[in-house]
C-alpha cells in the first residue's frame, strides 16, 4: 500500500508478523528432458508446494537440495517426484514407491512454464542447500522477482526474473492486471487447477509480515534500491560493541551481536515524498556510462547548480538540474530511510561537520541512552551503524534497554481493551513517586516484559506514606522539644545501639544504590527502598519513640534527634532519582537550604556498615517475630509481661539487643541456651505480680488513647483522675498504687487524683469508662 522499500529492521523491530490464513498449494510441473530410464506410461511431476500462489506466474526455476533422497511416487494418474518425507503427503493415496536418486540427480532437468503466456520458455531445477525436507515435498518453487533467497540462487544459477507486480502490489500485465496479488491467488489457483496442474491445496494458517505503518501486507519484491554497505563494516561494528556497556548484559553479549552478524546490508532509499532527499545527482556522458555525484552540503549543491533554496524538501530540490563536464545531472527520485536521520541524531543536532565542531566532539560518543527492547533492531543498530562508519565509535557508552508493559490482563497494553488504569488518574489516586519507584523497580527495567497492576501502585504508595508519617513524627517531637535544625549535615557518632545500627543500615542501603546505579542496574538499586522504610519506621522510629519525649536522659534524647534528622535528609538525597517529590518534601522540611533543591545537591557519600551489627540485629528480630508468634498461639497479648524465654542455638547476643528483645516481647529475662538447634520458648505462666504488671499496661494504653481523643499534644502534661466503680476493686486499687510513678511517666501526668470509692464514673461527663476493670478515666492539661 505504501508503494516503497522497508527495511528488514523495521519488520522485525515490533515483530510485524501476523497470523493470516492462506491458500496453500501443491503444484505439478511437467519436465520437458525426462532421462531414458523415467517411467513413460503416465505422466511424470515435479510436485512443488508454496504458501503464496500469486508468485506461481514468476516461475522460472525450482530448487532441491542435492544432498536429500528424493522418491518416485506411483498413483492412478501419475508419477511425482517429491523428498523422501515429503511423499507422506500421498498418504492418503493408492500408492507405491516406483524409483528414487539423490537430489543432485535433480539438478539441471527442465520444465514447461505453468502459463500459457509465460516471458519465459520453461524452468530449470537448481541446487540449494536451504531446501529443507521437514515441509512440503522438498522442491522449491523459484520465482526470483520475489524472494531473497530465490533471487540470490538465480542470479548464481542463471535463471531469468520476471516481473508482473507493481509498486503497490498489483499485476501490471496479463490476465489478473489491476488485480492486488492477495485476491488474484485464488483465481491463479483455479487456473492451474483447471489446467490439471494442482494435485492439493489446503489453508493454512501462517506467521506474515505487515507494514508497521499501514498495517498491510507487505511482499517481497526485487526493486531499484541505494544499500548502506553493513556486511563490510561488521568485524568492526562488532568489535566497538565491546565498549559499549549494556545493561541488561546479555543484550551486548548475545542480542545485538546477533542482530549484528544476521543484518543484511541496509535498503537504505525510499520511494516516498516527505523525506530527507537522497543527495545524489546522476547523468549519463557521451559513452551511455552512468556518472553519480554524491553531493555533501548546500554549499556544494549552490556551487555546482548556481541555486539556492529556501527548501532542500521535494519538490523543491528536484527542480535543481546541472551540468559538469558535459554531462547533465538530475537527482534520483529517492528519499532516505527515516531511520538514517535518527541514527544521524548525535551529530545532525549540532549541524556538525558544518558547525559546533568542538561542542560535538566533547559530547560524542553520549555518556548514556535508554529505550524500549525493540530500539535494538532499530535506533541503537543505526546509532551504531553510523557512528562506526564515520567516527570509528560506538555513538553511546551506557544502555539500559526495558522491556515492554502489558496491562492487568497481561496483554499489551491498549485503549479497545481497556486493560490499564489512565497514567493521570493513578498519579491522582496514589502518587507520581509511587508510580515512578513501582517502574523503577520493575523487570521492565532489565528489558523484560512486566505486568502493571494497580495495588502493587498502591502498596508502594503506602510504603512512602509510611516515610512521611516518620517524616511528620520527627517535625512533630523536634517542634515540641524546640530542637535546633543543625547547619551542617555531619554523620553522627552515637553510642546508642538503634541509632548505630540505622546509620549502618543507611549506609549499607546508600552502598547498594550507589553502586547499582553506577552499573545502570535501576532495579537493584531501588529494590531495597521498601525494606529500609520499614526498617526505619516500623523499627527504629518505634523502637526509640520513647527516647524523643522523656527527659531523665537529655543526651540520649539528642542522639535521637540528630541520628533521625541526620538518616531522613541522606534518605532524601539517596530517593531524589527515584522518588523525586517526596524526597524534595523531605529536604525542605528538614534542612535550613531554603529553597535549595535536593536535585541540586550532591550525592551521598556512604560511609561503612557495620554488617556484624546488622546481622545481630536481623537475628533479634526474628527472634521477637517468632516470639509474637508463640504468645499469639497461646493467646497472651504483648501488653501482658512474661517471666522469660529460652533461646537455644544462636549465639547470646549483647546486653542492648538482649534489652531490645525483652521489651519487643515484655519480658523479663531471656535464658540463652546455647546448642546447635534454633528453638525458642516461651515461660507463658501468669503469676500475680505478672497479672499486675499486665494491668498497668492496660491502664495506660487506655488513658494513651484518652489522651489522643482528646486530641492532646505530644508534650502536654496532664492531670490525671481515676475513678473505681465498685468499693471492692482492690486488686485494681493495689495495681495502681504499686505501678503509680509509671504511669505518671508513661502519660505524662504531673498529678494523679484517685477519686472516693462513692464516684460513679460511668454517670459523669467526661470519664472514659473502661468496664473490664471497674476503672473510669478523666483527664485534663496541667494549668
Amino acid at each position: 500500500r505504501c508503494a516503497t522499500p522497508v527495511s528488514k529492521a523495521e519488520i522485525a523491530m515490533d515483530n510485524s508478523y501476523r497470523e493470516v490464513t492462506d491458500t496453500s498449494v501443491y503444484v505439478k510441473f511437467s519436465p520437458t528432458n525426462p532421462p531414458g530410464d523415467w517411467p513413460t506410461d503416465k505422466p511424470v511431476y515435479f510436485l512443488a508446494w508454496t504458501t503464496t500462489p500469486w508468485t506461481l506466474p514468476a516461475n522460472t526455476g525450482l530448487a532441491v537440495n542435492p544432498q536429500q533422497i528424493y522418491r518416485l511416487i506411483e498413483t492412478k494418474e501419475a508419477y511425482y517426484w517429491v523428498s523422501m518425507p515429503g511423499s507422506l503427503i500421498f498418504a492418503g493415496y493408492e500408492q507405491k514407491m516406483a524409483g528414487g536418486c539423490s537430489g543432485s540427480d535433480l539438478v539441471g532437468l527442465t520444465y514447461e512454464p505453468l502459463f500459457d503466456d509465460h516471458p519465459a520458455d520453461g524452468g530449470r531445477i537448481l541446487a540449494a542447500d536451504y531446501v529443507s525436507d521437514e515441509e512440503g515435498t522438498g522442491i522449491v518453487h523459484l520465482a526470483p522477482a520475489y524472494g531473497e533467497e530465490d533471487y540470490d540462487l538465480a542470479r548464481a544459477g542463471g535463471l531469468p526474473a520476471v516481473y508482473l507486480v507493481d509498486d503497490n502490489g498489483r499485476y501490471h500485465s496479463g490476465p489478473w492486471s489491476g488485480q492486488p496479488v492477495w485476491e488474484a491467488s485464488e483465481e491463479i489457483v483455479d487456473y492451474l487447477d483447471q489446467k490439471g496442474r494442482v494435485l492439493d491445496r489446503v489453508e493454512i494458517k501462517h506467521p506474515y509480515p505487515h507494514c508497521h505503518r499501514c498495517q498491510t501486507r507487505i511482499i517481497y519484491k526485487a526493486h531499484p534500491s541505494w544499500f548502506f554497505d553493513i556486511v563490510g563494516q561488521k568485524p568492526l561494528m562488532l568489535e566497538k560493541n565491546e565498549d559499549i556497556n549494556w545493561f541488561p548484559d546479555h543484550i551486548k553479549t548475545r542480542r545485538f551481536p546477533n542482530t549484528i552478524d544476521s543484518a543484511p546490508d541496509w535498503n537504505l532509499s525510499r520511494d516516498r515524498f516527505w523525506a530527507t532527499p537522497l543527495p545524489v545527482w546522476q547523468g549519463q556522458d557521451g559513452a551511455g556510462q552512468t556518472q553519480t555525484i554524491v553531493v555533501g552540503s548546500f554549499e556544494e549543491l549552490e556551487q555546482l547548480s548556481g541555486q539556492t533554496l529556501d527548501d532542500y524538501h521535494r519538490p523543491f530540490v528536484d527542480e535543481l538540474v546541472f551540468e559538469k563536464k558535459g554531462v547533465v545531472y538530475k537527482r534520483v527520485e529517492k528519499v532516505l530511510d527515516c531511520w538514517f536521520d535518527s541514527g544521524s541524531m548525535p551529530f545532525a543536532q549540532y549541524h556538525y561537520p558544518f558547525e559546533n565542531k568542538e561542542e560535538f566532539e566533547a559530547n560524542f560518543p553520549g555518556d548514556f541512552i535508554v529505550e524500549y527492547v525493540g530500539q535494538v533492531r532499530a535506533w541503537f543498530y543505526y546509532l551504531h551503524v553510523l557512528a562506526v562508519a564515520l567516527f570509528d565509535s560506538p555513538a553511546f557508552k551506557n544502555v539500559i534497554v526495558t522491556g515492554t508493559i502489558a496491562g492487568s490482563d497481561g496483554q499489551k497494553m491498549s485503549k479497545s481493551l481497556g486493560n490499564y488504569t489512565e497514567p493521570l488518574e493513578v498519579v491522582s489516586n496514589f502518587s507520581a513517586d509511587a508510580y515512578r519507584l513501582v517502574l523503577m523497580a520493575s523487570p521492565v527495567m532489565r528489558g523484560e516484559d512486566f505486568i502493571l497492576i494497580d495495588k502493587d501502585i498502591a502498596d508502594i504508595h503506602r510504603k512512602l506514606e509510611t516515610l512521611r508519617n516518620t517524616l511528620e513524627f520527627f517535625l512533630l517531637y523536634a517542634s515540641a522539644d524546640r530542637w535546633p535544625i543543625p547547619k551542617s549535615e555531619v554523620a553522627p557518632q552515637p553510642t546508642h545501639c538503634l541509632d548505630r545500627w540505622i546509620l549502618s543500615r543507611l549506609n549499607q542501603f546508600g552502598q547498594n544504590m550507589t553502586t547499582n546505579l553506577e552499573g545502570y542496574n535501576l532495579p537493584a538499586a531501588t529494590g531495597g527502598v521498601a525494606e529500609f522504610i520499614d526498617d526505619l519506621s516500623n523499627w527504629y522510629v518505634r523502637r526509640s519513640r520513647r527516647r524523643f519525649w522523656k527527659t531523665e536522659n537529655d543526651d540520649d534524647k539528642q542522639s535521637a534527634f540528630t541520628t533521625l534528622h541526620f538518616v531522613l535528609v541522606e534518605t532524601a538525597r539517596y530517593l531524589a532519582p527515584t522518588c523525586p517529590f517526596l524526597a524534595e518534601e523531605i529536604y525542605q522540611k528538614l534542612t535550613l537550604q531554603k529553597g535549595t533543591s535536593v536535585h541540586l545537591a550532591d550525592w551521598p557519600q556512604s560511609g561503612s556498615a557495620d554488617d556484624g551489627l546488622i546481622e545481630q540485629m536481623s537475628l533479634a528480630r526474628n527472634i521477637v517475630t517468632d516470639g509474637l508468634a508463640q504468645r499469639a498461639a497461646a493467646g497472651v497479648k504483648v501488653r501482658q509481661p512474661l517471666a522469660g524465654m529460652n533461646v537455644g542455638g544462636v549465639k547470646q547476643l549483647d546486653d542492648e539487643l538482649s534489652k531490645i528483645i525483652r521489651s519487643e516481647l515484655n519480658l523479663r529475662k531471656i535464658n540463652w541456651l546455647g546448642g546447635e538447634d534454633y528453638q525458642i520458648e516461651l515461660d507463658t505462666n501468669l503469676t500475680d505480680e505478672l497479672k499486675s504488671e499486665g494491668l498497668a499496661r492496660e491502664l495506660i494504653r487506655n488513658i494513651q488513647n484518652l489522651r489522643k481523643d482528646r486530641g492532646l499534644e505530644v508534650s502536654d502534661r496532664i492531670k490525671l483522675t481515676l475513678a473505681f466503680v465498685e468499693p471492692d476493686q482492690l486488686q485494681v486499687r493495689q495495681v495502681v498504687n504499686r505501678h503509680l510513678e509509671e504511669i505518671k511517666t508513661e502519660t505524662l501526668a504531673v498529678e494523679v487524683e484517685i477519686l472516693s470509692s462513692a464516684f460513679n464514673p460511668s454517670k459523669q461527663a467526661g470519664f472514659m469508662h473502661v468496664g473490664a476493670y471497674g476503672v473510669g478515666i478523666d483527664l485534663a492539661v496541667e494549668g
